[in-house]
């Protein structure tokens, strides 16, 4: 069974029930969530040997966090703690024309002063074939960012795929530094690069020609993204594969859903999903890089089957509440086989 390691910032996550405002909530659910903790969920679903590394305080918040890892049977086997608080965010889930809006309250959480040399790689990566991390941990600080350098390097020295998801989060760059300046030294480690149709635009200032992603009304041409693959390649070298996830915005409760995969050579594009009642967006990238690495891994060198996976299992994601994926891989490939009917299954 291949093993992947995910390193990150994980977090409270308090939403206000059903499509409730902010100013209107008398109470929150709370869950946890974030952007690496949510593809182990989705790799460990799926039967893949899923490790979580991060830094977390050593209280019963933390506690509870883990408990729920392990009910998804995500190892955390390398959690270090130390620091003084779990990160947390808020989300009101929009509705039609008001879209849905998170607030952070993470300052100085235990990721954030995470100190370089806390973590011992080597030991880390033992037996694994796989690390993932993705581009809000070294936004949330520099010491962040120089801990999962770290891990990049290492994961490159022993020889272990490292993928990456851009994942650019405006609100969180506020260290003094941008994104610009600090993603180019990690994404050239990584062999697997995802992102969305406006991260590498933000990030590295490369965009598709005439396309506008505010004004797409759901329909999106695939094919001008591969330009996008071509300009990432040539800039980062290491890269194998750069994957495209496509979100045609109708409004905050339908949106159209798909992907491209470019491996230098052929552009591979998904099928497309309408997808018209969506119940939870927040993870449905997270979803899709959990699908993909699986598809990767296990349906090698099906390049086609994989995104076709990853898209499937996205999609699914938009229909359960919380960050994380809820599927196993029979339920994917149920979707991805054309079964999208939702007829009750007996």
């Amino acid at each position: 069974m291949p093993k992947v390691i995910t390193f990150g910032e994980i977090m409270l996550r308090l939403s206000t029930p059903g499509y409730l405002r902010i100013n209107q909530a008398k109470q929150f659910e709370a869950t946890f969530g974030g952007g690496e903790a949510n593809v182990a969920v989705s790799l460990a679903n799926y039967g893949i040997d899923a490790e979580f590394v991060t830094r977390m305080p050593d209280n019963d918040i933390a506690r509870k966090c883990i408990r729920e890892l392990h009910s998804y049977d995500v190892k955390t086997d390398h959690i270090i703690f130390g620091g003084e608080r779990l990160g947390i965010y808020f989300l009101e889930t929009g509705a039609v024309a008001r879209p849905s809006k998170v607030i952070y309250d993470r300052a100085h959480s235990s990721i954030a002063t995470i100190e370089k040399g806390s973590i011992d790689w080597d030991k880390v990566f033992e037996g694994a074939d796989w690390f993932h991390w993705t581009g809000i941990t070294p936004a949330i600080s520099q010491n962040a960012a120089d801990v999962c350098l770290e891990a990049i390097k290492a994961a490159n020295r022993l020889g272990i795929t490292v993928s990456c998801d851009l994942n650019y989060r405006k609100n969180l760059w506020k260290y003094g530094k941008t994104a610009a300046e600090v993603m180019p030294a990690l994404v050239e480690g990584s062999d697997i690069i995802l992102g969305n149709e406006e991260d590498a635009d933000k990030v590295f200032g490369i965009k598709p020609e005439g396309f506008d992603v505010e004004n797409t009304g759901g329909a999106i041409d695939q094919k001008r993204f591969q330009s996008v693959g071509e300009q990432l390649m040539k800039k980062f070298p290491r890269a194998k594969k750069i994957i495209i996830t496509l979100r045609g915005s109708i409004n905050a409760n339908h949106n159209t859903w798909g992907g491209v995969l470019w491996d230098g050579k052929t552009l591979y594009q998904s099928p497309r999903y309408d997808i018209t009642h969506i119940v939870d967006r927040v993870g449905g990238g997270d979803s899709f890089m959990g699908g993909l690495i699986y598809g990767l891994l296990t349906y090698a060198p099906d390049d086609q089957k994989a995104l076709n996976f990853a898209v499937a299992a996205s999609c699914l994601k938009h229909t359960v509440f919380g960050d994380y994926n809820q599927f196993t891989v029979a339920e994917v490939e149920n979707l991805m086989n054309g079964d999208a009917s939702g007829r009750v299954s007996r």
